[in-house]
């Protein structure tokens, strides 16, 4: 099954397998109490979890697809210390049966950029607010996010530590039940910790019913799928595309949305700037994305 499949699903089966191996790294560290705490600059922490999982998913990817570009959150790490067991990885069997849309059908290898964010929450992970962290691993092809993986790594599914959601637009959805937002009420999301003038100035002008701040881009992507919230807003800077990049293409395998606070789609090519200067705003579906879009325009 592995050599027939399209290589872009090879990649996200790989991922998804992946994932699941730096969640286990995830908890580890937290088990053993010694989180290894680094200020890399304001509210900006990195752990011992962070850097493991990265070069967990790095070194895992890189051996099954050397010609990708990956490019993750902590930088260049050395993978000369990554224990043969955290590459050992098989390509998830559900995602390799799926049919592969037309136009992804003959991407290359060399074609596809994976951003990573082994950690995504990383604020919360030291305040014991685990719930909220998620590994994040993001597919790209050209400017355009194609896949993605979402994992919990402190989520109990089916009797067994982590659950994965997966996503690419044409494929489909998978490790998760999709739920409608209640359409008699308008909740938002937005950051917990990384708040401003000019995001409460957003919710304000949009004027929720209630708005859920919680920590991590990949948390609140699932509160949108999980019918929780309508919208997620972030008008501001402060993510960056390996924050973003696994959100969306997830969304978008369900028809939601993820674009800058002024409506535009972000380029995930490997030479873009990693920086999301204009903000985020996601939704669930492309109406409550234009509601949002016409509340900040008037």
């Amino acid at each position: 099954m592995t050599s027939v499949a399209p290589v872009i699903l090879r990649v996200l089966a790989s991922s998804h397998t992946a994932s699941a191996k730096a969640g286990e790294i995830v908890r580890d560290v937290m088990a053993k109490g010694e989180l290894g705490i680094v200020e890399k600059g304001k509210n900006d922490l990195q752990t011992l979890a962070d850097s493991s999982a990265q070069k967990c998913i790095i070194a895992a990817l890189t051996k099954c697809y050397p010609k990708a570009t990956i490019i993750g959150e902590e930088g260049q790490l050395a993978l000369d210390d990554v224990p043969e067991e955290w590459t050992d990885i098989s390509p998830n069997d559900e995602i390799l049966k799926r049919t592969c849309p037309k136009d992804l059908e003959t991407v290359k290898e060399e074609d596809i950029t994976i951003w990573v964010d082994p950690l995504d929450g990383t604020k919360e992970y030291t305040e014991g607010l685990v719930g909220h962290v998620t590994v994040l691993i993001g597919m790209a092809v050209g400017d355009n996010a194609v896949g993605g993986i979402i994992h919990q790594p402190f989520v109990d599914c089916n009797g067994t530590k982590g659950r994965t959601i997966w996503g690419m637009k044409g494929v489909g959805l998978g490790g998760f039940d999709v739920r409608q937002p209640d359409p008699s009420k308008f909740i938002l999301t937005t950051s917990r910790s990384h708040s401003n003038e000019q995001v409460e100035k957003a919710l304000k002008i949009l004027n929720p019913d209630e708005v859920i701040r919680v920590g991590g881009a990949g948390y609140k992507a699932l509160l949108l799928l999980e019918g929780r919230a309508h919208a997620y807003v972030f008008p501001t800077p402060g993510t960056k595309r390996w924050d973003t990049c696994a959100p969306e293409a997830v969304l978008n395998a369900v028809g939601g949305i993820l674009t800058d606070s002024k409506g535009q789609l972000y380029s995930y090519d490997r030479k873009t700037d990693v920086n999301n200067r204009g903000g985020v705003l996601a939704a669930y579906t492309k109406e409550y994305h234009d509601r949002c879009l016409a509340a900040f325009n008037q």
